[in-house]
């Protein structure tokens, strides 16, 4: 933290950090695959079925902000593997409740776990405050391009484990999540990431009003709230929607590995466009395929127009959310950079927690249908206010 590496340096430990994505992510692609699930298994009222989820992301926007404060004052790699701890203790208290059928319990073990994500969203962040600059917007990609090993790994564990400990549906696959942040702990013993200096924890930077007042942040952070926020809105309901229109388990957990395998495999070039076109073309490109993504949905409820209309939705978000990523290290000096890496995180996943919390009883009480209708003004207002800020910096070349 308190220096940028050499490239070589920097790729060594880039890498390493990719591999905790993937890890790391793969136990919450596990936990939103089946949060739904379970939770409809465990409640009376069916449309709080996708409350453990709306946990899972409320406990993420809970941490975010003394997560970033604590890799502070104690450094990232400290920080990661406390979350790791985190991660395990959530999910064991989520198999508890599964095998004592108890609903609240086992949303307080996907709030648990959902304190450890706010550490696993932070590898981005590490990756850019080691990194160049000429290699920032590659690294924060590469670390991306982790989650595509979760794209396949979530989902197949919970396929291979959530009948293994029958007749408690789902117990094997929460024991499993709670095994993989373990692993996650193992590999960062490899990383080297650099503490912060003494000078940088007596610095604090300007206020965090004045940071926020920058264009440049503002539009940074809708990318991350509305890109991140409609993509979570879809995702969770899918489960339950596939569900409810009689198609199998299997093809569920399909959809959401191509999802989420649109939400990662883009890392590769994403990098490259932002360096080639600029992060907010990038970003306007990310909102059109959002829009795209819901009028496929829209079009049908067979088994493809999931498929393709959550592969279409995870490469938007990849776009938004790498490209809301990469502008908002423009926003901050390296003194100011903990607080407002937190302030954005508890935006952007304040707003996954709502988006999550309305997904079921949009889905139960209004259909599918509208699921698709309520996320659009938002990935348009995202679009609308990067292309503002795309005009205005061509009028004016170096506004921030």
């Amino acid at each position: 933290m308190s220096a940028v590496m050499t490239e070589a340096g920097a790729k060594r430990n880039v890498f390493i950090l990719a591999v905790c994505m993937a890890l790391g992510n793969s136990a919450t692609t596990l936990q939103v695959t089946l949060g739904g699930l379970a939770g409809f298994l465990l409640v009376d009222d069916k449309a709080y079925a996708t409350l453990p989820v709306t946990f899972v992301v409320g406990g993420t926007a809970l941490a975010t902000i003394p997560a970033s404060m604590f890799m502070r004052r104690y450094g990232r790699k400290l920080g990661f593997m406390i979350g790791c701890l985190i991660g395990t203790s959530g999910s064991f208290i989520a198999a508890t409740a599964i095998y004592l059928q108890t609903f609240w319990l086992f949303c307080l073990g996907a709030m648990i776990f959902g304190a450890s994500t706010a550490f696993v969203q932070l590898y981005r962040f590490a990756a850019a405050d080691i990194a160049p600059p000429a290699f920032k917007s590659r690294a924060i990609s590469w670390v991306m391009v982790g989650g595509l090993v979760a794209a396949f790994m979530g989902p197949e564990i919970a396929k291979h484990t959530r009948e293994i400990l029958s007749p408690y549906l789902f117990l094997g696959s929460y024991i499993a999540a709670g095994i993989l942040p373990l692993l996650v702990l193992c590999v960062l013993t490899l990383v080297t990431i650099p503490n912060p200096t003494m000078a940088e924890l007596k610095e604090t930077g300007r206020p965090l009003s004045e940071i926020v007042r920058q264009p440049t942040f503002a539009v940074a952070a809708l990318a991350g709230m509305f890109g991140y926020g409609v993509m979570n809105l879809m995702m969770t309901a899918t489960p339950l929607a596939m569900q409810l229109c009689q198609h199998p388990f299997d093809d569920a957990a399909t959809a959401i590995q191509w999802h989420v395998f649109g939400m990662f495999f883009p890392s590769f070039f994403t990098g490259h466009l932002i360096a080639r076109f600029g992060v907010l073309r990038v970003i306007v490109a990310g909102a059109i395929l959002n829009v795209i993504c819901m009028a496929v949905a829209l079009a049908g409820v067979e088994v493809m127009h999931f498929v393709v209309s959550l592969l279409l939705l995870g490469v938007g978000w990849n776009f938004m959310y790498i490209g809301g990523t990469t502008l908002l290290t423009e926003t901050y000096h390296p003194a100011e950079r903990a607080k407002t890496q937190a302030l954005n995180d508890f935006l952007v996943f304040g707003t996954v927690a709502l988006a999550s919390l309305g997904s079921g009883k949009l889905l139960y009480h209004w259909g599918w249908e509208w699921i698709s209708y309520s996320g659009l003004p938002f990935v348009i207002m995202a679009g609308l206010a990067a292309i503002w800020l795309l005009m205005q910096r061509n009028r004016r070349p170096g506004l921030v």
